[in-house]
């Protein structure tokens, strides 16, 4: 039997609320605290606290972004989140001119005499990297390398001058702004994903300190199935098993990820049935779920089969029948 993580100590989450545009994090029940999990968060805190921006990277399926949030809860500041988007230039960061204000002065100091005055005037909005910066945020730039580079060049004079270059609003007398010193940033890509995607600028990259995250170990993510869904101890090791043997089968290790752990499970719990090869349910939810990432799982660049699926799900109940028998 796998043991249970520990979720003491953890106010992370990915449960949020929307306020004012800010990201309030709240306690979950579902995070779980591994030691692994506990080892890459302290690593991150450890540089942020020193006032290091973090980039977390790895394969899709792995809890970045979750990670990101629970190492941003503990910084105990309000969260700005930002999604990487190909269409972002640096206005969809900083902010940018929204409109005109006008103004309109009536002079009849002198009663015969009517003298009237106007002015147009742009107006600046704030967008959401502006708003971190001057308020001391954490920010949390999920996917980073979805957006070009040009797009994250306002970046560089924040992370390491840390002063945010306002260019369009030099006319106006303010054209700079000094970073607020609670301000942190928690960035996260996956390298291995090529659609949609940018080659980071070297400038950025090492003005980050990158943690690799890998895909979690089997105890983790077992808890993690467990937690996510809640099917017993039992059926979620037999889905992790049958995945992480799958994804042990391809060249790369990647796919399937920990979300097909969660989605099997709560199909399973969604109907109280169990991982056993003799469940039409579980070998449906094999077959539709691990079928399809199957396909891109390849042994020595040839595609496994959903045949594939299907053996291994049998050896692996098997195994687990025969140990429960012992």
């Amino acid at each position: 039997m796998v043991p249970k993580a520990s979720n003491q100590g953890s106010a992370a989450s990915v449960q949020v609320r929307e306020e004012a545009d800010l990201v309030l994090l709240e306690a979950s029940r579902e995070f779980v605290a591994s030691p692994m999990v506990r080892g890459l968060a302290d690593r991150a805190l450890a540089y942020l606290k020193a006032g290091y921006a973090v980039h977390f990277a790895g394969p899709a399926g792995t809890g970045k972004t979750t990670l990101a949030f629970h190492v941003a809860s503990q910084l105990c500041r309000p969260v700005t989140l930002i999604h990487g988007d190909d269409e972002f230039g640096s206005s969809d960061l900083i902010g940018n001119d929204n409109g005109f204000r006008r103004f309109r002065m009536v002079d009849n100091f002198i009663h015969s005499v009517l003298k009237t005055q106007e002015e147009m005037e742009k107006t600046w909005v704030d967008n959401r990297l502006t708003t971190a910066c001057k308020h001391g945020h954490t920010l949390i730039y999920d996917e980073f390398t979805r957006s070009r580079p040009e797009a994250n060049n306002v970046l560089l004079s924040i992370l390491e001058e840390r002063i945010l270059d306002l260019p369009r609003l030099g006319s106006m007398g303010q054209a700079y702004l000094n970073v607020h010193p609670g301000f942190r940033a928690i960035f996260t890509s996956n390298p291995e994903e090529y659609v949609g995607t940018h080659k980071a600028q070297d400038a950025l990259a090492d003005r980050l300190i990158t943690i690799r995250v890998e895909h979690y170990d089997r105890d983790t993510e077992t808890a993690i199935t467990m937690a996510r869904s809640g099917v017993e101890d039992r059926d979620a090791e037999i889905i992790v098993d049958i995945v992480r043997e799958l994804r042990f089968a391809s060249k790369n290790k990647h796919r399937p990820s920990i979300r097909a752990c969660i989605a099997m499970a709560r199909v399973l719990a969604g109907r109280g049935a169990h991982a056993s090869a003799s469940d039409p349910l579980f070998r449906w939810a094999c077959e539709d779920i691990l079928g399809v990432e199957s396909a891109k799982v390849t042994r020595e660049g040839t595609p496994l089969p959903s045949r594939r699926v299907m053996q291994v799900m049998g050896k692996v109940c098997a195994l687990r029948e025969t140990a429960g028998e012992q």
